[in-house]
């Protein structure tokens, strides 16, 4: 079943440019943010994709025609884009520029509200009715603002994390560290944080030209140059990122790339030695959390998929730390969002106590876990998870977000993918036998279950 080359979803619009994404859509996206937001300033910004001018072009064009004054911010990361828009106090709002890990073809608008965040379902759902109707606010010639500029983005979101962290104690370590920014956005902040804090830097992929000379989602199959950069030698962690930086990628000093839920519960366990406090997460990610939780004696909350959908569980448990196993912590105290950069810190500041990355790894239980996409269409997709739920009677059952049923030796979740025709399936256990047993389960209920949908 081929993907959708144009996708739309509470976090926005992406597709391929010169395809599905076309100046003329992208200004009419952008006129119909504009006006939901209302009149004022709006934050632009972009990652480095050589699409990005073009873009930014065409939203400049449909916030202008709506009375919008776009503050251009150029090349940033995302977390730095949503940092100083919750910041400013002064914007109604803020557009990303970016198609975050997919591939260089691709660009996206990720629509922001006035504190940073991603828009909740219902101000989506209204964001969309004024873009499928075109009730859109015009401005006559005469009443058209101008483009300004905001160049104190990057350097309040790098304060802001410092701000955090012991950076007297990591400056004296001298830590030596390996980085790849896959010449995206974090590679305009990610080697100003490291001067910061005293770190001796190998440099891969850290030029903002858009030339992605790997796959940009941080996946550890997509690390084998910073695997072998770190392996032999010389470095005491390798630390990667997305093309728009929110995400964050960690190979301990041996080489070894970790899984995101790994990392998630890592960086998760350095927050809470910081400051203890709830966690939330959300339902996919990996039962690693609870563990890591129950030596701090903290509750962890659960939500469906999505940072929108986990932020919103953070402000209302007032969390101290969370995020998805994608490989995206989010720290209310910088900003409550997906940052690669406070993930950076936490772990540095670890290696200064004389730490490493494989000692936290190590104190983790085993989790064994297998993920696949199986092509469907959506009214399908949904039918099959709620006729899952009448066989498996044997489960604890979660019906937040698709169907997530756990078992004494692990757990399975199943739930439609929002943006494309596919049917999502994780599943984790114990051991390999558990995990095999498990996805042979829900393979058979998806064959049977397949052919009546």
């Amino acid at each position: 079943m081929r993907s959708l080359r144009l996708k739309i979803s509470v976090s926005g619009v992406r597709g391929v440019v010169g395809e599905t994404l076309t100046p003329q859509l992208l200004a009419r996206f952008s006129q119909a943010y504009g006006t939901y937001v209302g009149q004022g300033k709006v934050l632009v910004g972009r990652d480095t994709r050589p699409s990005g001018p073009m873009v930014a072009n065409a939203v400049f064009s449909g916030l202008l025609s709506t009375g919008c004054a776009p503050l251009d911010v150029g090349i940033a990361p995302i977390p730095a884009i949503q940092h100083r828009a919750a910041t400013r106090h002064d914007v109604v709002g803020a557009i990303a520029i970016t198609a975050s890990h997919n591939p260089a073809e691709w660009n996206a608008l990720k629509l922001l509200s006035a504190e940073g965040l991603f828009l909740s379902n219902l101000e989506a759902t209204e964001l969309s009715d004024i873009y499928n109707q075109g009730a859109f606010r015009r401005m006559s010639g005469t009443r058209i603002p101008t483009v300004g500029r905001d160049d104190e983005a990057i350097s309040a979101h790098t304060e802001a994390v410092l701000a955090q962290i012991d950076v007297a104690k990591i400056r004296a370590a001298r830590i030596p560290v390996a980085i790849d920014c896959v010449n995206g956005a974090g590679a305009v902040e990610t080697p100003i944080l490291l001067s910061e804090l005293g770190c001796t830097v190998v440099r891969l992929s850290c030029d903002p030209t858009g030339d992605f000379v790997r796959p940009p989602e941080p996946l550890p199959q997509n690390l084998m140059e910073l695997c072998e950069v770190v392996s032999r030698g010389g470095v005491r962690i390798g630390l990667a990122q997305d093309a728009d930086a929110d995400r964050l990628a960690v190979v301990d000093e041996r080489g070894v790339a970790l899984e995101g839920d790994e990392m998630l519960a890592v960086l998760i366990e350095l927050a809470l030695r910081r400051s203890p406090g709830p966690v939330v997460v959300n339902l996919s990610t990996s039962d690693l959390i609870e563990h890591v939780a129950a030596r701090h004696q903290v509750p962890v909350f659960r939500t469906p998929v999505g940072e929108a959908n986990v932020v919103a569980g953070m402000l209302q448990h007032r969390a101290v730390v969370g995020g998805e196993g994608s490989g995206g912590l989010i720290y209310p105290a910088v900003h409550t969002c997906r940052d690669s950069f406070v993930g950076m810190a936490l772990l540095l500041e670890h290696l200064a106590s004389g730490g490493t990355v494989s000692s936290l790894v190590d104190e983790l239980p085993r989790r064994v876990r297998r993920a696949q996409k199986v092509p469907m269409a959506g009214t399908a997709a949904r039918r099959v998870v709620h006729q899952l739920r009448q066989t498996l009677r044997d489960a604890e059952i979660d019906l937040r977000d698709g169907l997530k049923a756990t078992f004494p030796e692990g757990w399975l979740h199943v739930r439609p993918s929002n943006t494309e025709p596919i049917l999502r399936v994780h599943v984790e256990a114990d051991s390999e036998a558990s995990a095999d047993a498990l996805q042979k389960k829900v393979a058979e209920e998806l064959a049977t279950l397949g052919r009546d949908a």
